[in-house]
């Protein structure tokens, strides 16, 4: 499983994910960290291990918890105390900015490098409000219609009042999201003036996980299981950490070339909506209709 917000969350947490989910203890498990491409790396390492014949079946993807709320405390604050402090103040760090929001080698937080991008693409804040509000508003088409509603597995959480409460529809998505109220909010990283990421056209704090079942078509004959889909190739490309949101510009160029694809023949693109900002670079310098 890709899991990048590990801090506090004890001993390989996507073991424990593999045995709650009732996989028995001699199935091993592990979790990789490549921060937004973390699940579709693991399924990309899901599928070279069945290629080698390291294995024959595969439970790969990816799950995070950006929450702060609840007994397990899931996104902790720490504080480096192995030397001890002689004098002054010791400072809390917040794991979730720290090991998931900031550039380490930039020193700057994610929607820095989203105004970096909008900076060097021209995106501009319109564009950027109208690219979030035309996916909130597919979101929220989806969910009305029940469009995932076979993919998607209700969790049964405890609550305050003391009765369960069975969670089966992604809370973030804002219905009824329009132009006229994403206009209203103001930048929230650079405040010059010349800011154009909100909270309304990045991502926000969510929780989530996701998996699927890879294995080879031989072993699926056997089974007599119906392949939903085929993995045809994939690639991973390196850029300057400062505009870190078009990676997907080169990856995907990299994976249709290695598929002998162009781009046009693909039928649907699915990209990181981290921060629409990147989102409009991508679809322009690919040359794809977001429509």
């Amino acid at each position: 499983m890709g899991h990048v917000l590990t801090a506090g969350q004890g001993q390989n947490p996507t073991r424990k994910a593999s045995v709650g989910a009732g996989i028995p203890y001699s199935v091993p498990a592990w979790g990789c960290q490549m921060v937004c491409g973390s699940g579709l790396k693991a399924l990309c390492l899901g599928a070279q291990a069945i290629m080698t014949g390291e294995s024959t079946v595969v439970v790969a993807g990816g799950m995070e918890s950006m929450s702060q709320v609840g007994a397990a405390q899931k996104a902790p604050h720490t504080v480096h105390m192995r030397s001890g402090i002689k004098m002054g103040d010791a400072s809390l760090q917040d794991s979730v900015v720290a090991d998931g929001l900031t550039d380490v080698f930039h020193k700057c937080h994610m929607g820095i490098t989203a105004e970096n991008i909008a900076k060097q693409w021209g995106v501009t804040r319109e564009a950027q409000d109208l690219y979030a509000v035309t996916s909130q508003n597919r979101t929220e088409a989806a969910q009305k219609t029940g469009y995932f509603d076979q993919e998607i597995v209700p969790v049964i959480i405890p609550s305050r009042k003391g009765w369960p409460v069975e969670v089966k529809v992604d809370e973030f998505p804002r219905h009824g999201s329009n132009m006229e109220a994403m206009s209203k909010l103001k930048p929230c990283f650079v405040k010059d003036g010349s800011g154009t990421v909100t909270a309304g056209n990045a991502s926000g704090i969510n929780d989530g996980a996701a998996a699927t079942v890879l294995m080879s078509q031989s072993e699926a004959q056997r089974r007599g299981l119906r392949p939903m889909a085929r993995i045809i190739s994939w690639a991973q490309t390196g850029l300057d950490p400062s505009i870190m949101g078009t990676g997907p510009i080169t990856a995907i160029r990299k994976a249709t070339e290695r598929a002998s694809w162009q781009l046009a023949e693909v039928d649907l693109y699915e990209i990181n909506e981290a921060f629409a900002a990147q989102c409009v670079a991508v679809v322009q310098e690919l040359g794809l209709d977001p429509s």
